[in-house]
């Protein structure tokens, strides 16, 4: 619902220069890398910690926006022709006009909240009502103060249902996100320990997620909390539906897992009525069980909800990046095709393609009633992202094919999936990164077969979604001013170095550091733009840190002449390098007595620019060794000032690791350096981040057997049974990087949730674990070595270090598969 910027201007604004009081606007924005439509968008320039969003104002008027809300300092002077809203506080004024758009429509919205479950909730809703209703829902999991107002922008007159989350993370914000999504049925899945810093009690942040339900019709939660229970008691007994035991509105009276379902049964309104969801887990039950009381409130048949349910999919599926045939990357989205999501995926896509041609596979739009209006904002999307290739299936698209062939001159219709797999092999795919997009009625999931790599069963997936909160996680301890670093030596510490760098770029790090040369040749072919550090130059491979702007370390005097002498040899001024400094790891560095020298060397020779001075500590996550920090720092600035004296210009100064970024906010100076803690491995183990595991290795169980008491499992009879056992043999070895030290009841692989130990030698290719003691174990059951899915304590009983060791250790051979969760 297109809106005047002069009616913006009336409902948001204190004062407002509008040098075009025609301008329409139809979109919001808060990221400049994120423009697809100038001319409809107005820019929110919102203030952080590390980002001031005016300062984006001068690159997006140059793209073409004219219209813009800043804070009342904002000079506007140089931006002629272009409309400024001017207010308090940008964010502020967000939220103000999505709860004006908000109010225009009287369709039931449900409101989420709740410490975990939210987006599946969501997801699991959409997948149950997109039959019955046009739904528009919460992108991802935007429930921030800024997700929600966005979120709730994407409102129009064709949706007959709204779903949104909310979360908060300190008192006084369920308020802004209420008067934004003002639902009608208010759902809280539960309250835990997430986000609970800033509360004084769980009791205080319970009545704080209550307040999103101020005049909702109906609330919808359970009666599994005793905590809950006495905070919602004070509602009108007409306004809730529990689920639950006792007098609950559900009350389940018998859930039974199987091997691949769960059956939950209950009584409703004094029916026996009952259900099958495809999973097991406690959390997946729980889930269902609150749609299901979503779906009896919306009076929905018991066959309907049934069958529905059964059909449940996994929300898991969304934005996965894997290699594919012919040196394709496929990114794999087939799970809803609607416009926002769409420009989300759109968003991944060029994010992750770089220098790399780009091909969409499209579905008809998975809304009920898509009109010709939204294919052309489709197309334009398609347009604005440089689409090079498009393949449309669906009859939709195929009745539209001359209006997107006009714009992209690759472009293919098929009437329906079975069509275009069988011209698969006449369409050449090579060298491109492919986005599978396509609504869920049209299973996609046979497309995503044709791509798949003949590659063995073993997988490292990478959650890019949770690397870029890692980021973010981190960022909160670092000064606005004081850049970030970000490693990505030995392969991402095995994640995988081109598509972490993409991602990395996207979020606007400030700089890369590899271990070796040929990483950085890789991701300046990859389309990596940003400055890039070399941490181990050869003299074999200078030629190529010229040819592909890499930034050599300078670690010793013999590095240092020989680069020089290779730059005056090229006759190249003015090369950028960087200095390390040992100050107590012994590794690599110049000494401290070597300052002078290296000071002189470097006035002498312009050939050479200092980028930057840097040190490592040795210690910085251990409070026992504070006092040898602070000695590493005082030797690392003394250095530093003496070369500054010498050179006669500044530089940028580091030392800060992982570890200090939060421990030593005081030595964070002009740079820090973020290594495995990006990754989700707390160092310090100190708890004070929530950092989330970004890998998970997977493997196959190949074979079962019975072995006796007495006899032996693997290499030179290690593997002695005691008892008669159940052998799983699973496809991963210590050519997958797989430690052979691993072996013989050291290591345990957890499947279904529970531990199993290494039996024997670790074998090459293969690894044998004991089993007997897990129920309905079969062959081609999923096996994790480590994972997102695994409790740290069940980690820690037998490697702490599990993760950093085996992930950084995972060979090339395995297959890597990312996504954004």
């Amino acid at each position: 619902m297109p809106y005047s910027i002069k009616d913006i201007s009336e409902v948001i604004s204190v004062d407002a220069v509008i040098a075009d009081p025609s301008s329409v606007i139809d979109h919001l924005l808060i990221d400049s890398r994120r423009l697809v439509f100038p001319a409809t968008t107005l820019f929110f320039a919102l203030k952080s910690s590390r980002r001031n969003g005016g300062t984006f104002i001068d690159e997006l008027y140059k793209a073409g926006v004219k219209s813009f809300v800043v804070s009342k300092s904002f000079d506007h002077s140089k931006f002629s022709g272009a409309n400024f809203l001017f207010v308090e506080d940008p964010l502020r004024a967000l939220q103000q006009l999505a709860a004006f758009h908000r109010a225009q429509f009287q369709i039931p919205v449900i409101g989420i909240t709740g410490s975990n479950g939210k987006t599946i909730v969501k997801e699991w809703l959409y997948q149950l009502l997109s039959e019955d209703y046009n739904i528009v829902r919460s992108p991802k999991s935007y429930n921030s103060q800024i997700g929600v107002p966005l979120s709730v922008w994407q409102m129009s007159e064709s949706n007959t249902l709204a779903i949104f989350e909310a979360g908060i993370s300190e008192p006084g914000e369920m308020e802004f996100l209420e008067k934004v999504i003002q639902p009608t049925i208010g759902i809280l899945t539960n309250v835990g320990a997430a986000h609970s810093a800033g509360f004084s009690s769980k009791e205080e942040k319970v009545r704080e997620k209550l307040k999103l339900f101020k005049n909702a019709y109906t609330i919808v939660s359970n009666n599994q909390d005793e905590v809950i229970n006495s905070v919602i008691a004070s509602k009108a007994k007409d306004k809730l539906f529990i689920w639950g035991d006792g007098d609950a509105d559900l009350k389940i009276t018998h859930v039974e897992k199987k091997q691949v379902e769960s059956y939950i049964a209950a009584e409703h309104h004094g029916k026996s009525i009952s259900i099958s969801i495809p999973f097991t887990d406690n959390a997946s039950v729980e889930n269902a069980i609150t749609c299901w009381s979503v779906l009896l409130y919306l009076q929905l048949g018991d066959e309907v909800i049934s069958k529905r349910m059964q059909q449940l999919q996994s929300v898991e599926m969304r934005l996965q990046l894997k290699k594919a045939i012919n040196n394709c990357t496929l990114i794999n989205d087939s799970y809803s095709n609607d416009l926002s999501s769409l420009r989300m995926a759109l968003d991944f896509l060029h994010q992750q393609a770089g220098n790399q041609s780009t091909t969409i596979i499209l579905s008809d739009l998975g809304e009920t009633s898509s009109s010709d209006e939204q294919y052309h904002k489709v197309l334009q999307a398609l347009v604005q992202h440089k689409v090079d290739k498009f393949i449309g299936i669906g009859p939709r698209l195929v009745a539209l094919q001359s209006l997107f062939k006009s714009e992209i001159a690759g472009s293919f219709f098929y009437n329906s999936v079975e069509a275009f797999t069988n011209h698969f092999v006449n369409i050449r795919f090579r060298d491109e990164v492919i986005l599978l997009k396509g609504a869920r009625s049209f299973e996609f999931e046979q497309i995503n077969l044709l791509f798949e790599q003949k590659v063995h069963q073993t997988v490292l997936e990478v959650n890019l979604a949770a690397m870029a909160h890692n980021l973010k996680e981190y960022q909160r301890y670092v000064q606005p001013d004081t850049k970030v670093m970000a490693m990505v030596k030995a392969f991402s510490y095995g994640s995988g170095s081109a598509e972490v760098a993409s991602l990395l770029q996207f979020h606007k790090v400030d700089y890369l550091a590899v271990a070796y040369a040929d990483e950085g040749v890789e991701l300046r072919k990859s389309g990596i733009q940003m400055p890039i550090m070399v941490m181990n130059p050869e003299n074999i491979t200078f030629q190529w840190l010229v040819e592909y702007n890499l930034e050599p370390e300078m670690y010793s005097f013999t590095i240092l002449k020989a680069f020089n002498d290779y730059l005056e040899t090229e006759g190249l001024q003015q090369f950028p390098i960087h200095i390390k400094i040992d100050t107590g790891m012994h590794r690599l560095g110049f000494e401290a007595d070597d300052i002078d020298e290296v000071a002189g060397l470097l006035k002498r020779n312009p050939r050479l620019v200092v980028k930057s001075v840097f040190s490592h500590l040795v210690a910085s996550e251990s409070a026992e060794h504070d006092h040898f920090t602070e000695h590493q720092v005082a030797l690392f600035l003394h250095a530093c000032d003496k070369i500054k004296s010498s050179i006669g210009y500044s530089f940028i100064r580091h030392i800060s690791n992982s570890a200090a970024i939060f421990r030593h906010p005081q030595f964070q100076f002009e740079m820090v350096r973020l290594g495995i803690g990006m990754y989700g491995v707390d160092s310090s183990a100190a708890n004070v981040l929530s950092l989330q595991p970004v890998a998970t290795l997977r493997s196959t169980i190949a074979q079962i057997r019975k072995v006796l008491k007495g006899e032996t499992v693997g290499y030179s009879r290690k593997g002695l049974v005691n008892r008669d056992s159940l052998i799983a043999t699973i496809r991963i070895g210590y050519a997958d990087g797989f430690n052979r030290k691993l072996g013989d009841g050291v290591g345990h692989v957890f499947i279904k949730g529970r531990m199993a130990p290494v039996v024997g030698s670790i074998c090459m290719d293969m690894t044998m674990i004991d089993v007997t003691n897990i129920e309905g174990v079969a062959e081609g059951d999923v096996v994790e070595i480590f994972g997102a899915n695994l409790r740290v304590e069940q980690v820690a009983k037998w490697c702490e270090t599990i993760p950093y060791e085996i992930m950084t250790s995972v060979s090339q051979r395995v297959k890597r598969e990312y996504y954004e969760e």
